[in-house]
């Protein structure tokens, strides 16, 4: 314990050699008369603690990044020692992180970093297919789960192509080509049935499906109810949904009788699409648990959908993807042949493509054509080809001779732009700037970016990386405890997610501070969800803005989906919640907990005493108490809120106390006091909030070599209010993002430091 502490001071006190020799006079007074009272004593040319002199300037900016970063904390200078003064430690931090570089240090080359060739993650390569074919189909859902690295699946060094995958992307490749070009037999009508175990969600009064139309044709949909009413009930109004939109509504004969159906007919496009058949009036009770109160009400127990019928000749938008240059029999030449094929793989490939590419593309085709196969059967086989190449499959990034860091090419800046904020491929203004050579122009950039963030597509940010940062994802495989959580089922999680995607795209959409993260006072609620917190005047199943202001309620920290995941199944955790605190809102990832450590007595918990009474035993051991004084006192500031993100008041026969001390010396008591002062002193929840999402824009974990563009990006959009747009405008301005270390570059770097 006594080296760990030794070692911050040094870390501290090393750093602020300059103010006491070079740098001295740059030093305010104040700031000169702190590092003497608080480090010298230790480090000094006469000590010399740990073999390291003091007064000797230090110039690395990696050592100034992590004393301001413990300064700010509060555990630097260590316990025992004297605590600073709030005001001397402000002035401290605030003249350290205006610090430049100092005398003798000489300016270094920029360092972009390097990413290897990333394979599409199975977010990317779904949405790459549903921009490149206009067939919303997700295929992606069979493959292995990707791998995780620096929190993000999207990370170059880690997206594996193993055996299994690839075999999946054939599979995955041919069932597409079929899809987009299904040949000159119509798909037979077939009959599908969802049961309310089949459902994406389910209600007495609501079910939710996900079904495939394989063309665009008519269907039948038919829901089959049952339950009874009493006579001379009124009337009860149902509707069919497609994709969010209403297709028809009737009314239900609320009579007694055996189970009814009703059904519709329509045209419906091919691709994926979510049906719901829901009641727009009942008066179903949830609340009401005994059967007799169940019987008087109807259910939807089923959902059929029948079809095709009378499929359309005319091509479909996936068709028109494929045949640019026309699908007739007079454009089967075999320059027609090629330009279509050349313009999927354009797309596909992200850049031109070479004559020999086009060539060896129309070479399957006129294959297929020697056997007496169709023009269609030689262009699903190209399709096939184009879908299983590396060049689809990977984004790959190449080197100009020469090997030294290089701007990367246009082509390349789109592709980077829009998997960063679209999860997809560039669209056609994207690809249109990048061959005109004019995108990295910063002024078209900019244009570029807003038109994306405001674009639908943007979502993707909140479901990818914000899914990722906040570990929201985890909560489709939490399983909360049933016996104490018997309310939580698949729609509340439903509900918890969508609020904080919602919660998530308004920031976006709406520019907003990214301190809104933390502390806005409104949140996106449905009934559900709304009961769940204990918010009245909330109904219907349709989420809408709600204001929180004066609640409990209010920014991330307060959001159900976040709460749950960083609890465990049958209880909270301060200990998970501190812990996510510090990774993900202040940027000081606690370390591993050192081996040995005993249990928390699980079943004295709520008996004995309160969760945090357990806690406060736990951590008398001097091995636990160094990282839990810490995380416990944030993870109490949540404990009102239980293991589902619930408000409460008592744990077990215990009241709640949601007070604590960071160790800095301030002082909170709940949730909002706790946002207040996370939101009084933003630069930890900023520098790693940058940090978080410029490793997933450029796909590698973070090297001291980003710092600088790291602190650039921080105080560039501290001067602009923090807003959302300014955020991303600076990370796709940025070297990392922009540029590249070539080969040759890296293997002279290698060189030198060996």
């Amino acid at each position: 314990m006594q080296a760990g502490r030794i070692f911050w001071v040094i870390a501290l006190c090393g750093a602020l050699i300059p103010v006491a020799s070079a740098q001295s006079s740059s030093a305010p007074p104040g700031v000169r008369s702190f590092f003497v009272r608080h480090c010298f004593s230790c480090h000094s040319n006469k000590a010399k603690t740990a073999g390291l002199n003091l007064e000797s300037p230090i110039t690395d900016h990696a050592v100034w990044e992590d004393v301001l970063r413990k300064i700010r904390s509060g555990e630097m200078p260590p316990a025992p020692m004297p605590r600073p003064r709030p005001a001397d430690l402000a002035a401290v931090s605030k003249w350290i992180a205006s610090v430049p570089l100092r005398p003798g240090t000489q300016p270094q080359k920029v360092d972009p970093g390097r990413v290897t060739a990333r394979r599409l993650n199975r977010a990317e390569y779904d949405n790459t297919i549903r921009d490149l074919l206009a067939v919303d189909y997700r295929p992606a859902r069979n493959f292995p789960a990707d791998d995780s690295g620096y929190g993000f699946d999207n990370i170059a060094d880690v997206l594996s192509l193993s055996p299994v995958l690839m075999e999946k992307y054939f599979a995955a490749a041919e069932e597409i080509s079929r899809t987009v070009l299904p040949g000159n037999v119509p798909p037979k009508p077939t009959v599908e049935r969802y049961k309310r175990e089949q459902a994406t969600a389910a209600r007495p009064g609501i079910l939710d499906i996900r079904h495939r139309f394989p063309a665009d044709a008519e269907y039948e949909l038919r829901v089959v109810l049952g339950g009874v009413r009493p006579p001379r009930s009124p009337e009860i109004r149902m509707a069919f949904l497609l994709d969010g939109r209403e297709l028809q509504t009737f009314g239900v004969d609320p009579g007694r009788g055996k189970p009814r159906s009703f059904s519709t007919r329509l045209v419906v496009r091919a691709g994926e699409r979510n049906l719901r058949a829901a009641f727009l009036s009942d008066d179903y009770n949830p609340d009401e648990h005994s059967l007799a109160a169940k019987d008087r009400h109807l259910t939807i127990d089923y959902i059929e959908v029948r079809g095709p019928y009378n499929v359309r000749a005319t091509l479909t938008g996936s068709q028109q993807k494929l045949f640019v240059c026309g699908h007739a029999a007079e454009h089967h030449r075999p320059d027609c042949v090629r330009d279509n094929l050349s313009d999927l793989a354009r797309r596909a490939f992200r850049r031109p493509v070479s004559r020999e590419e086009a060539a060896t593309l129309v070479r399957f085709v006129k294959l297929a054509e020697e056997q007496g196969d169709t023009l269609e059967d030689g262009l699903r086989l190209a399709l096939q080809a184009i879908l299983v190449s590396p060049h689809f499959l990977f984004r790959i990034e190449r080197d100009p001779p020469g090997g030294a860091a290089h701007p990367i090419t246009d082509f390349e800046l789109a592709s980077r732009l829009s998997y960063f904020l679209w999860s997809s491929m560039p669209d056609e203004e994207l690809f249109r700037l990048a061959e005109a050579g004019v995108l990295k122009n910063r002024e078209v950039l900019a244009i570029q970016t807003r038109r994306m963030l405001r674009d639908p597509r943007s979502k993707a940010l909140a479901e990818n990386f914000g899914g990722q940062w906040l570990q929201t994802r985890n909560l489709e495989s939490h399983r909360p405890d049933p016996g104490k959580f018997p309310n939580f089922d698949g729609e509340l999680r439903d509900a918890m997610s969508r609020e904080t995607e919602l919660f998530f795209e308004s920031i976006v959409r709406e520019d907003r501070s990214i301190l809104d993260f933390l502390a806005a006072d409104y949140t996106y609620l449905n009934d559900r969800l709304a009961k769940h917190y204990g918010i009245a005047g909330i109904e219907g199943n349709h989420f809408r803005r709600v204001d929180v202001s004066g609640a409990s309620r209010g920014g991330i920290l307060t959001q159900a989906s976040v709460l749950t995941v960083s609890s465990y199944p049958n209880r909270t955790s301060p200990v998970l919640r501190g812990k996510w605190l510090l990774e993900n809102i202040l940027n000081a990832p606690p370390p591993p907990p050192p081996p040995d450590v005993p249990n928390l007595d699980e079943k004295a918990v709520g008996v004995s005493g309160t969760l945090r009474q357990q806690l406060e035993q736990h951590r008398a051991n001097p091995a636990c108490a160094v990282c839990h004084a810490k995380m416990d006192a944030l993870g109490f500031a949540l404990e009102n809120f239980d293991a589902v993100g619930a408000w409460r008041t008592h744990d077990g026969s215990y009241q709640i106390e949601a007070n604590g001390i960071l160790p800095g010396g301030k002082v909170f008591n709940g949730p909002r006091e706790l946002k207040k002062i996370l939101v009084e002193d933003p630069d930890p929840f900023v520098q790693g909030f940058v940090e978080k999402m410029l490793t997933y824009a450029i796909g590698r974990g973070l090297a001291r070599s980003d710092r600088p563009a790291v602190q650039a990006i921080c105080r560039k959009i501290t001067e602009q209010q923090y807003r959302f747009s300014s955020l991303v405008l600076e990370i796709v301005n940025s070297p990392p993002f922009r540029m590249r270390r070539g080969e040759g570059e890296r293997q002279r770097l290698r060189g030198k430091s060996g």
